[in-house]
């Protein structure tokens, strides 16, 4: 067994102050802790400023200590042994436990900077003559120098970034600082560096916790009489377990509530990294979001039973795309009017209409951005559970995806879901993780190069695939559709990839590294196989049970007839009614259905003539965009193949069963 973390944001509404028994409201509440959460920031904010430059973040870098000894993980801790102190303005009075605090958040946004000063290093001690196009030489001389799991959309931006500078001071930067100011600081209070003298944390039900904290009852507060402790209900949300062991919580304010992000941590099973036999592969698709297939080990091969999974978000990407484009140029036409108040002064007449335009154009940009990162969460989320869902019905132990680290979208640009950012590929892989550790499924990446290139089939990774527009236009240049010529495969293109992925997943397995402070697991060797594919068994029907147990057969040919024409041909039965207008010929292939004229019709198109449409019941869907509970994908335009259990031992062997 093993331990996962996860966050859950709660709100508190209310509070009491112990001492005394006021019930604080709401909005009092808030100005609290908007105090408290604003001591800290400030306090934060100097630490960080007053320690930006490349001594102190070298001495970070070196995790050693002023007396010698190692830097602890705890960040309040590793700041206070490198005797950086920090503390509140004259006549402002603050406990030890918020300046703890303040040093815990320092110390994550420091940490957080040597990674980016690593990176910014590597590339100016690599800086190649032409930033464009790197040699092979230069890449090598690059990586050697970067750390583990640096993605190429990462290079890309520092390198920009970087070159950007250059442009500007024609020099190099000589550290981070000189490229960068120093990092913002959130308005929040960071409790887990606090002990008992700060906070207290208890649970008095399943979906309801008490947090008892010490909070200022003044803006500045003078001494300690002007701290007191509140009590805080907070409500649970339905994602809590009762089994779950609550953490030290972070608090802050957003849009007037009293947020407390609130960590929670519950044992699931572990998930080995190797020794699997049935296994999924995922492929960050051009024609799909994410496709998929199901395999399984047996006798050194993969096996899939080839049935595809596809996610289709091209519909939630476009809209993706067109909020972007609106928030962009929210941003060019507010950059515009800061220049233009720039360089007016306030007794001129235009400058009140400018600033009214800009402040107005500030919210609308934070609204749009807003928007945008709810939608990529709950797209992320959505393709997450549709993942571990058809991975836990084909009894998968590990799901393979391809490497952010090796892939750069370099799609077609008219493909929605070859443009989709990398961002939100990297959530919806941390959200996948998450979810399959609750099931006790693996998830390892593997390489990406080369994955749409080769043939799942043939050739062990040596058959080049034909990518062309569909099945019937093999001679034609596309992208979509993949051939074979050596074997004669003829597949969706992300389909082909999946199975590339799927088997080098499987095959290679017993490479498969785990990293130590993320725990993420990665294959980097590449192990080229062949993927088969095998049928499923059907069970048989009852009437083919029935002809195996008497023996006879199960379709028998009719026994010949004369055909020969020496008689009239008889006539169809009629049907005799008291109506005579009812006494015509019928067929028995046409349903008996009242012969009425059709009411006319309401939208585009003519309806058959019969039943009309009663009054108050929805229309079916079109074919091909059918809604029921299977395709439940949290989206309105996402498509996305039904989850089916199987029963049997795995993919290839077993007969799909629709989930109800």
């Amino acid at each position: 067994m093993s331990e996962l973390t996860a966050t859950a944001s709660c709100t508190a509404y209310a509070a009491v102050v112990e001492a005394s028994g006021e019930v604080v409201s709401r909005g009092l509440l808030v100005r609290r802790v908007g105090w408290l959460a604003g001591l800290a920031r400030d306090l934060t904010a100097r630490l960080v400023a007053a320690r930006w430059n490349a001594a102190d973040l070298g001495a970070l870098a070196s995790g050693v200590g002023l007396d010698g000894r190692a830097l602890p993980s705890k960040g309040w801790m590793a700041v206070r042994r490198l005797g950086w102190g920090v503390g509140p303005e004259p006549g402002v009075y603050v406990c030890d436990r918020v300046v703890r605090c303040a040093q815990e958040q320092a110390a994550r946004a420091l940490r957080l900077a040597l990674y980016r000063r690593r990176l910014a290093a590597a590339i100016v001690a690599t800086w190649p003559r032409n930033t464009s196009a790197r040699t092979g030489a230069e890449w090598d001389a690059l990586r050697a120098l970067l750390p583990d799991r640096v993605s190429a959309a990462d290079i890309r931006n520092r390198t920009r970034q970087i070159r950007a500078y250059l442009d500007q001071h024609e020099v190099l930067p000589a550290d981070l600082t000189e490229l960068e100011e120093p990092p913002n600081v959130a308005a929040q209070i960071v409790l887990a560096a606090a002990d008992r003298q700060l906070l207290t944390l208890q649970r008095t039900g399943s979906r309801s916790a008490r947090l008892r904290v010490r909070l200022p009852l003044v803006e500045s507060p003078a001494s300690a009489r002007d701290w007191a402790w509140h009590v805080l209900p907070v409500g649970l949300p339905p994602t809590v377990p009762p089994e779950a062991a609550l953490c030290a919580p972070t608090v802050r304010v957003a849009k007037g509530r009293v947020r407390v992000d609130l960590p929670f941590q519950i044992p699931v099973g572990f998930a080995p990294a190797a020794g699997h036999v049935i296994g999924c592969g995922f492929d960050w698709g051009v024609n799909t979001l994410l496709t998929g297939v199901a395999g399984r080990l047996a006798g050194g091969r993969v096996i899939s039973d080839g049935r595809p999974f596809a996610y289709d978000a091209s519909g939630i990407c476009a809209k993706l795309h067109r909020l972007r484009a609106e928030r962009e140029h929210l941003a060019a036409k507010h950059r515009h009017l800061e220049r233009l108040l720039a360089g007016m002064t306030l007794a001129d007449s235009r400058s009140v209409a400018l600033s009214t335009a800009w402040q107005r154009i500030g919210v609308e940009h934070e609204r749009l951005c807003a928007r945008i990162r709810q939608l990529n969460k709950a797209l992320a989320w959505s393709a997450a559970r549709w993942v571990v869902d058809q991975a836990a019905a084909a009894r998968a132990t590990v799901i393979y995806v391809e490497d952010l680290a090796t892939l750069e979208a370099r799609g077609r640009r008219g493909s929605v879901n070859a443009r989709l950012s990398g961002q939100v590929r990297g959530r919806i892989v941390e959200a996948i993780r998450h979810l399959a550790a609750k099931n006790a499924i693996a998830v390892v990446t593997v390489p990406a190069r080369g994955t749409s290139r080769y043939c799942p089939r043939c050739g062990e990774g040596t058959s080049v695939l034909k990518h062309c527009p569909a099945p019937d236009r093999l001679a034609e240049r596309g992208w979509r559709w993949a051939y074979c010529p050596a074997c004669g495969l003829s597949c969706d293109r992300d389909w082909a990839a999946a199975e590339r992925i799927l088997a080098r997943g499987l095959l290679g397995q017993n490479a498969t590294r785990t990293h130590r402070s993320t725990g993420a697991r990665t294959i980097a060797t590449v192990v080229e196989g062949n993927v088969a594919r095998a049928r499923r068994r059907r069970k048989p029907t009852r009437a083919a049970r029935r002809a195996r147990r008497t023996r006879t057969d199960l379709h028998p040919r009719p026994a010949a007839r004369d055909r020969a024409k020496n008689r009239p041909t008889p006539k169809r039965p009629t049907r005799t009614s008291a109506n005579p207008r009812n006494n015509s010929m019928t067929s028995s292939r046409v349903p008996d259905r009242r012969t009425v004229p059709a009411p006319p019709p309401t939208g585009g198109g003519q309806r058959p003539a019969g039943h009309a449409p009663k009054a108050g019941r929805r229309q079916p869907y079109r074919t091909g965009h059918v809604r029921n509970s299977h395709h439940r994908t949290g989206f309105h335009h996402a498509k996305a193949t039904p989850v089916l259990i199987e029963h049997g031992s795995g993919p290839g062997q077993a007969t799909p069963v629709r989930v109800t």
